[in-house]
């Protein structure tokens, strides 16, 4: 089989996986929700005081968002243009003779720059997250995990970068394929590692069987309706509260390292019956195969990305090479070009990643809702009341403007989803659950 054919089966297997996932489209009874949701303008409210610090923050957000994406495009090719990337190129090559030594080196340098050029971005997005209570971290701690970040940044990106050189010496015309094998095995690695090895370096955790063990029980009851597999040594508490005010929940991992982690400002600010609606959603993504497609998605993200941004990396050396002083793909200075154009395509492909997302949390929250049935008395109110403490938290924007929800939101919004919840109640006569029998 061809090089060619072996990609074209790739991609074609991941469409059909996708289109497997896809096929149960919106059911009669989630087709109704969605339209009464729609007239629903109070299901998620905020006093007058608090909306107008909503408003303001969703303001600042989208401005700090798009203003960090045009930043980070821009400030590359100031830096191309300036001939930094070569010269950085001259300097560690006379360090040292060591191939190794050079690239860990380069990456050193470029990511110092890159960092240092957003870091006053980063610390006004700080200052704001503190100016409006959704943080308490202080700036000794901020800057710690900043630190962290940078040095993991510089050993894995290092790593890869050597990687990278290596197969476009090997393979000029078709790196991008072979690079993306290793690159897929390290996101592979990357989640099974992080909530071990990541998280804990950033986090406190905990769990939650010691914490709370009573909450524990009532959400094995929720665990037993769904059938999933999740032990309750796999649940934890994370002690946010030392660094946010918001609330949370997620899953991570998979196999020997999949865990449900329980924010503890989550667990403070809500009842037991929404935990157990929190906790229905989270468990949702692991029912219904979240974190394998999410891993499917990205796959053919990363090779789809790959392959573009070789052929536009090549029309930009051959256009821009010698200005820039890059002698060819396997020059250390062209690994800027090269995150020039991945940064590109990431801001142009975020609305169509963004909407899978929001695919993804919609069907989780279907599954959370019915997952408590039977569990808390009323399914709609108390999800559609976990809503509302979670937007109120976190100051969301009952009507954020529809594109900026289009291109950046990577849930639906606040105020959607506590409509539907309202109006989603597939137990009564004549309607049908999506995810679990009558």
């Amino acid at each position: 089989m061809s090089f060619r054919r072996v990609v074209l089966v790739l991609v074609v297997c991941f469409l059909a996986m996708m289109g497997a996932a896809r096929a149960q489209g919106p059911t009669a009874t989630e087709a109704l929700a969605f339209r009464e949701a729609a007239q629903n303008r109070t299901a998620y409210v905020l006093p007058p005081e608090k909306l107008k610090l909503a408003k303001e923050l969703f303001r600042a957000r989208t401005t700090l968002h798009f203003l960090g994406e045009g930043w980070g495009i821009l400030q590359l090719i100031l830096v191309l243009a300036l001939g930094v990337p070569a010269r950085m190129r001259d300097g560690v090559e006379r360090l040292t003779k060591s191939r190794w030594a050079q690239c860990f080196a380069f990456v050193f340098l470029l990511l110092l720059l890159i960092t240092l050029l957003n870091a006053p971005l980063r610390a006004y997005r700080h200052h704001v997250a503190v100016a409006y209570g959704l943080s308490v971290q202080g700036w000794g701690s901020w800057v710690g995990d900043q630190a962290k970040s940078f040095l993991l940044a510089w050993l894995v990106g290092g790593l890869l970068v050597m990687v990278l050189f290596w197969v476009i010496g090997r393979s000029p015309k078709h790196w991008w394929f072979w690079f993306w094998i290793p690159t897929m095995a390290a996101v592979l690695f990357g989640v099974f590692l992080s909530p071990i090895l990541v998280d804990p370096l950033f986090d406190k955790f905990e769990p939650l069987q010691q914490r709370d063990p009573a909450l524990v029980a009532q959400l094995e009851r929720v665990v037993a309706r769904s059938g999933v597999s999740l032990p309750p040594e796999r649940m934890f508490f994370m002690r946010a509260s030392s660094k946010v005010t918001s609330m949370n929940a997620y899953v991570t991992g998979f196999g020997p390292s999949k865990r449900l982690v329980l924010w503890d400002t989550t667990i403070a600010g809500a009842t037991p019956d929404e935990l157990a609606g929190v906790f229905g959603h989270e468990l949702g993504h692991y029912a219904l195969h979240h974190i394998v497609l999410g891993l499917l998605f990205s796959a053919v993200g990363l090779l789809v990305g790959f392959f573009v941004g070789q052929r536009m990396t090549w029309w930009l050396l051959r256009r821009y090479g010698a200005r820039w002083r890059i002698r060819s793909q396997n020059d250390w200075a062209c690994l800027a070009v090269l995150v020039l154009v991945l940064n590109v395509l990431s801001f142009v492909s975020e609305p169509f990643d963004n909407a899978v997302s929001r695919s993804i949390e919609h069907a989780a929250d279907v599954y959370g809702q019915e997952a408590i049935h039977g569990i808390v008395a009323d399914p709609q109110t108390t999800t559609q009341q976990g809503f509302q403490k979670l937007g109120e938290n976190s100051l969301d924007d009952p009507t954020p403007h529809p594109f900026v929800e289009f291109w950046m939101d990577s849930h639906p919004s606040t105020a959607s989803r506590a409509a539907f919840a309202a109006a989603y109640n597939p137990w009564t006569a004549g309607q049908h659950p999506k995810y679990f029998q009558p």
